[in-house]
């Protein structure tokens, strides 16, 4: 009785460490980032590859794909091996704009991508360059009122989360404004720094080091609180639009048949990393909030989210590129 007893508690031992073995890739990994260099999802992909080499004792890299405003590197991941090799950086676009857009991708958000962790939610910031005469909401406004259909706004892509700001913004404030779309917030950033366009909602995340540098100016942000690192910065609420919230998300999934232990592994490392001091500053800086939880939550909050802009792109009359 004894003997058997130590035979199966040996066993028992010597395959526990296989089996967590099995929960991790057992090698590199890549994160895909449907946006260029420089932009806010590309910002948080890389912080969480760096810290998740370190927990995962593997490489793990970003990998840009950027088109279509991140529904190019989804329709991608989607179709990868579902090994934990390869990943993506969801967005709201990927995930929640684009379906409503586009109805025919290649991809079914819901069914063909496994939840792992919400990375965090930011507010967009309104900005502009320091030559912009207009540096209120209400002189913003005014501005465009008096040049119908002549100041522009630059955008991530044709139905990103900083074009479906604008799109809000313009009905709210019965606007006429050119969108003017760009394959991520790094390239429209430059046009924007360098005067080619006016304004842009963008992602606090992509924002943030431009705005702290003092090479563009904050106007406004767009979540119903203040974020943390912009405590100075005043909310669309608060500049007379009422209600006003289009935030930016962000978070990481796998293929749809990623197994449901190594997506749990990894949703308890990415928890660990978002508890990490030095992150939490840094997502603070950038206004990247509320990350963490559980994969189902992850994955309810994508449902919600799909269904919230599948509504505001019906009312707003979004087109998505021919």
């Amino acid at each position: 009785m004894q003997r058997r007893f130590f035979i199966a508690a040996t066993g028992a031992s010597l395959a526990f460490p296989h089996v967590m073995a099995q929960n991790l890739p057992t090698g590199p990994v890549r994160i895909i980032v449907g946006f260029s260099p420089g932009g806010g999802t590309d910002i948080l992909a890389r912080v969480m590859a760096q810290k998740l080499t370190a927990l995962w004792g593997t490489t793990v890299l970003v990998e840009n794909k950027a088109g279509a405003a991140g529904m190019i590197a989804a329709d991608y991941v989607a179709k990868q091996p579902a090994d934990g090799a390869t990943l993506l950086m969801a967005h709201i676009n990927s995930h929640a704009i684009g379906p409503a857009l586009t109805p025919r991708l290649g991809y079914n958000a819901e069914t063909d991508f496994a939840p792992i962790a919400l990375v965090g939610v930011t507010p967009n910031l309104l900005i502009c360059n320091e030559k912009q005469p207009a540096k209120t909401v209400r002189d913003i406004v005014e501005l465009c009122k008096k040049n119908p259909g002549r100041i522009s706004f630059g955008s991530a892509g044709t139905g990103s989360a900083q074009h479906l700001a604008l799109e809000m913004f313009k009905l709210a404030a019965k606007i006429d404004a050119i969108h003017v779309p760009y394959k991520g917030s790094g390239p429209m950033l430059t046009d924007l720094m360098g005067g080619q366009i006016d304004y842009s909602f963008d992602t606090m995340t992509a924002a943030t080091p431009h705005v702290k540098s003092g090479k563009m100016i904050a106007v406004a942000q767009t979540r119903q609180k203040r974020a943390k690192g912009h405590p100075t910065v005043p909310t669309m609420a608060e500049s007379g639009f009422p209600g006003f919230e289009a935030t930016t998300w962000y978070g990481l999934v796998g293929p749809g048949k990623l197994p449901v232990l190594m997506a749990k592994r990894m949703n308890d490392d990415i928890n660990k990393v978002l508890l990490m001091p030095d992150v939490v500053e840094k997502f603070e800086q950038y206004g990247a909030e509320d990350g963490g939880g559980s994969t189902e939550k992850f994955g309810s909050f994508i449902i919600e989210e799909a269904r919230k802009w599948a509504k505001v792109v019906k009312d707003a009359g979004v087109k998505a590129d021919v």
